[in-house]
């Protein structure tokens, strides 16, 4: 997977933020789910979660409507390059690394040159 968790990303599809939407808008990406293909990411994509009263171990009553972020799918985000800070794609290159006297060949991701296009 390109995007991993603590990246920078932006939402590059969906309704602008003018009319109520998230495209855009930048957030770092909480949580990766591989199984379903989706990002959680901060502040992007909030829904309204209606939580049942309970009772907590103080007794105090818990519950009401909460908003919480859910999971956006990751075709929807693109990473974001750290120079230009505009959506980027990503490349991965063959480098080597010297660790404990050691050579060792490992694949190192990069942000290609933003384009025009995203």
């Amino acid at each position: 997977m390109k995007i991993k968790k603590g990246d920078l990303v932006e939402v590059i599809s969906g309704p602008s933020q003018e009319r109520g939407g998230y495209k855009g808008k930048q957030g770092v990406v909480l949580e990766v789910f591989t199984e379903t293909s989706r990002v959680l990411v901060e502040g992007v994509n909030f829904v309204t979660k209606h939580v049942r009263v309970g009772q907590s171990s103080q007794g105090a009553r818990e519950g009401g409507i909460e908003t919480v972020e859910a999971p956006i799918h990751i075709s929807n985000v693109a990473v974001v390059d750290p120079e230009t800070k505009k959506p980027t794609r990503v490349g991965f290159r063959v480098e080597e690394v010297e660790k404990d006297g050691k050579k060792k060949t490992v694949r190192v991701r990069y942000a290609k040159k933003s384009g025009k296009d995203l």
